[in-house]
């Protein structure tokens, strides 16, 4: 029940205004992300690497409504790609990219405005030896996100995808996704969506998400895993066997901060692990989702409150 609460919390900035001020606050957002400056990342990264696991770094920010900002976002991502390539990482970081902090949600050529930016990132991935994974926001910026990484993929091929299984929508991008070079990360869905578009039972999201797994797997593109639930990741290795792949044919994926034994523990099986690594100033959309998301961060949070607990 309390999950709807949280998404609408998400963007509220009388809320955000709240949390940001409470004392016990950023002890709890420095468990899930890495630090609100590019150094303490790039120090999170080399202990992540250093231990077996791979990387995706998202410069947090979203919603963005000044071109300025735009671009400013768009610098922040170079800088991180010039750190990556001067720490030699290529191989072992990637990044991802929300498109509405690159412009896509402003009122005159929005979506040409992100398409601009991020080809930049793109092009400076390119040239540092790695690439972009493009995440998806709500329903309402489904059709540009994917219109926009098809111009990538024109001279970035390994430019990758997130799609969501609580959207009806999803099964049918899993087809059209699933080609040769294509790098696509499913994920469940973050976002407070209505009864038109999405699931709103867990159990059909659960469902979907197999079922999206299923046509990901079977196709002759580069899977994804984004899940913290170890039924889907048991799932996802049967449907790796079956379908003939081998670690390496697909990863995992995890967020900085959740079920870091897990994470660990498959990588030490061989399994391909990749972790979510944000970071940047603008924690509180992303840091409120996470609440949402799982009880037992929404517990963690609220025990935080309670001293000695």
């Amino acid at each position: 029940m309390l999950g709807p609460v949280l998404l609408a919390a998400s963007r509220s900035d009388r809320m955000r205004r709240i949390v940001a001020a409470a004392p016990v606050t950023r002890p709890v957002v420095d468990r899930f992300v890495a630090g609100d400056e590019l150094r303490p990342a790039m120090a999170n990264v080399r202990a992540l690497t250093a231990a077996g696991l791979e990387v995706t770094l998202d410069h947090l920010g979203e919603d963005v409504t000044d071109r300025a900002t735009a671009n400013a976002t768009r610098d922040a991502y170079l800088r991180l790609l010039d750190a990556i390539a001067a720490e030699g990482l290529g191989k072992r970081a990637e990044v991802s990219v929300k498109l509405s902090a690159f412009g896509q949600a402003l009122p005159v050529d929005g979506h040409d405005i992100a398409l601009e930016n991020v080809r930049k990132v793109a092009e400076a991935a390119t040239a540092a030896g790695t690439t972009v994974t493009l995440d998806m926001e709500d329903h309402t910026t489904v059709d540009s996100t994917l219109a926009i990484l098809d111009e990538l993929r024109k001279e970035h091929p390994g430019t990758g995808a997130v799609v969501q299984s609580y959207l009806f929508r999803t099964e049918d991008d899993c087809r059209r996704l699933a080609t040769p070079d294509s790098r696509v990360r499913l994920v469940k869905g973050a976002y407070k969506e209505p009864a038109s578009v999405a699931y709103q039972d867990k159990r059909e999201v659960d469902r979907a998400y197999v079922r999206c797994l299923k046509i990901l797997m079977a196709g002759a593109g580069y899977p994804m895993i984004g899940s913290h639930d170890p039924r889907m990741i048991a799932i996802g290795q049967d449907l790796a066997r079956s379908n003939g792949r081998q670690p390496g044919d697909y990863e995992f994926q995890m967020l900085f901060g959740i079920r870091t034994a897990e994470q660990r523990r498959l990588a030490g099986e061989g399994e391909r692990m990749r972790i979510y690594v944000p970071y940047g100033a603008d924690w509180y959309g992303y840091f409120m989702r996470r609440l949402a998301e799982r009880p037992a961060n929404l517990a963690f949070f609220l025990r935080s409150f309670i001293p000695g607990a």
